[in-house]
């Protein structure tokens, strides 16, 4: 192999390996939200009017932290025998614009909603049983004790705060 070859060879490899380096480096970054557009300029210009812009955002659900089975002394089975599974994301948002004909005066040219992605928590139900044995009973010779048998559901929880704005003025 010819020297300048040998030179070309380790210089494309030494930029290739900082490539791979640089792309080690940096951790891709999760998104929140991911935004939506609905392209309308095709009909703004072959109808020749001005038509709303239309934008959203998905929020993307997240799975949190299972809280487990817990063991209980004196119980059989343990707590929360299905567990609740909590779920974090949002509700979706949207940015709406459409321009307004001159009805309303020289003071309203548009109107306009906003309303941005919320935050969403959620639980999904989980169930709780016990078993109608008790704990060994040593008047008993060791056997356990009978009792009313129990069930409970845990109910599911949806917490949200979401938020709109309309509005109405001149500009775009």
């Amino acid at each position: 192999m010819k020297q300048s070859t040998r030179g070309t060879l380790a210089a494309v490899m030494t930029g290739v390996a900082a490539a791979v380096g640089a792309a080690a480096a940096a951790p891709a970054t999760a998104a929140d939200t991911v935004p939506i557009a609905v392209p309308l300029n095709g009909v703004e210009q072959s109808l020749g009017l001005k038509t709303p812009s239309i934008a959203g955002e998905l929020p993307l659900p997240l799975p949190g932290r299972l809280d487990g089975p817990r063991y209980v002394e004196g119980r059989m089975l343990p707590e929360r025998a299905v567990p609740q599974v909590p779920l974090s994301g949002g509700l979706p948002g949207a940015d709406i614009r459409t321009p307004l004909p001159d009805l309303l005066g020289d003071g309203a040219d548009h109107l306009g909603l906003s309303a941005p992605a919320a935050g969403l928590r959620a639980l999904t139900p989980g169930v709780s049983l016990d078993s109608p044995l008790g704990a060994p009973d040593p008047h008993r010779l060791g056997l356990p004790g009978l009792k009313v048998p129990q069930a409970a559901v845990l109910t599911p929880l949806l917490e949200t705060v979401p938020v709109a704005n309309l509005e109405m003025g001149s500009g775009s």
